[in-house]
């Protein structure tokens, strides 16, 4: 089984990119970030998209862009509802950066017009500059960068991303490896070593990028195509012989991409979300449905019957266990709820009261007074390597308690709060 990309990886690839475009265009998943071209949509899809199904995705992104439609809706929004909008998505560190993201295309486009607007009064008599501007209709609007390096320069957008929003939004030839697209690259090409090691990661990139130049070629060649169609047309009409037009044809297969759904999206874009979508439709991690996969005569894996053994990961650490116990702690139909400090896991979000139990002897560590306390429900969830216990106990406090930092608020007000997902559950109990 080889390691390394076979040296028939361009002829390969040139076979690969058709019949990706054409399973993509009868089978890609109606999704609702598939239904435009707004690169601040796709954007904001991919990042939700990141560590988190598709399936949970759809309703966070539908209801983010009722919100914030805009870039400069989200620049401009408080933190407080940015994080409402993502709460249950976890990773929160990724809905900040959104928001950074925002603000700085917002501060540098905005130092560009005010630059234009400086230049232009410079330049000519300032009445006459003054007296354009009035008659103009004060329009602003943020725009997206197309270009793939100012992408990347964007806080919380790396390789992957950058790549993601310049193919789908843009249409251009970048390249990109996410786990589906690893899992599909390393089954059709038989790569055995681990896609995590630094060689055979930079290989997947390499092969990643081979098929969506091979899908921007035949991208060029459509666009051939049509001029060459439509000087059949002049021909025809001007009577010229019909062998000066013939010779720009396709083959077959390009012949039938010219009907093909993906064209309404360009190759580019429909041929990264090709890969992705075989990966997580056909190409699954277990039990891949390889009858069905467009693909499959030219995969290694399926030939060797090696898809259970790729691609190769070296097993995770083992999970470790954590327990939480949070206390519930009432009065006057208040409830006594913190905000999470800056700069730890899910900073800026809400909870209840609670410690870290490695010990019996840790429950009694309370950081308050109670006098007594009753189990209220049990919460279990995992972050990253971590399965977590939240033991929720309804507490009475001691009037004799010195004072307790944190807010008092009742239901109404706590439901308008983000709070962290197991709290979240909690507070759904109460």
């Amino acid at each position: 089984m080889p390691t390394h990309a076979p040296r028939t990886t361009h002829r390969t690839a040139a076979k690969l990119a058709p019949l990706l475009l054409q399973w993509f265009a009868t089978n890609a998943r109606d999704l609702p970030w598939r239904r435009t071209r707004d690169p601040y949509a796709i954007w904001v899809s991919e990042i939700m998209l990141q560590q988190t199904q598709v399936k949970t995705v759809i309703p966070y992104w539908e209801r983010w862009m009722r919100k914030l439609p805009t870039i400069e809706a989200l620049a401009k929004a408080r933190a407080a509802k940015i994080h409402k909008l993502w709460e249950g998505l976890g990773y929160y560190t990724r809905v900040r950066n959104l928001q950074r993201a925002a603000q700085q295309i917002v501060a540098q486009q905005s130092a560009c017009r005010r630059r234009g607007d400086e230049a232009q009064t410079k330049i000519g008599n300032q009445q006459s500059a003054a007296r354009i501007r009035s008659e103009t209709p004060h329009v602003v609007a943020y725009k997206f960068p197309e270009n793939f390096d100012d992408i990347l320069a964007l806080p919380g957008i790396g390789r992957y991303t950058a790549g993601a929003i310049s193919s789908i939004a843009f249409n251009q030839p970048r390249p990109i490896v996410d786990g589906n697209v690893i899992r599909v690259l390393t089954r059709v090409f038989g790569i055995a070593t681990d896609p995590r090691e630094k060689k055979t990661n930079a290989l997947l990139w390499q092969l990643a990028e081979k098929l969506v130049t091979e899908a921007a070629r035949l991208n060029s060649s459509r666009s051939s195509r049509r001029e060459s169609a439509h000087a059949s047309k002049s021909a025809i009409a001007n009577r010229q012989p019909a062998a000066t037009v013939r010779e720009h044809g396709g083959s077959a297969i390009d012949q039938s991409l010219l009907t093909s759904a993906a064209t309404s999206i360009g190759f580019c874009s429909a041929l990264n979300q090709s890969l992705m979508e075989l990966g997580a439709l056909i190409c699954t991690p277990r039990s891949p449905q390889c009858d069905v996969c467009p693909i499959k005569k030219l995969c290694i894996a399926q030939k060797n019957n090696l898809q259970e053994q790729l691609p190769n990961i070296a097993k995770r650490e083992a999970a470790t266990a954590r327990r939480f116990i949070a206390f519930i702690v009432g009065r006057d139909g208040e409830y006594l709820v913190r905000q999470r400090p800056a700069g730890v896991v899910n900073a800026h979000l809400w909870e209840f009261p609670n410690i870290e139990a490695t010990t019996e002897r840790q429950k009694s560590a309370v950081p308050f007074q109670i006098i007594s306390a009753r189990p209220l429900c049990t919460i279990k969830h995992s972050i990253t390597r971590y399965r977590i216990t939240l033991e929720a106990w309804n507490a009475t406090l001691d009037e004799a308690s010195p004072q307790i930092s944190g807010r008092w608020l009742n239901l109404a007000q706590l439901r308008k709060l983000a709070f962290t997902s197991a709290h979240k559950r909690v507070l759904a109990r109460l």
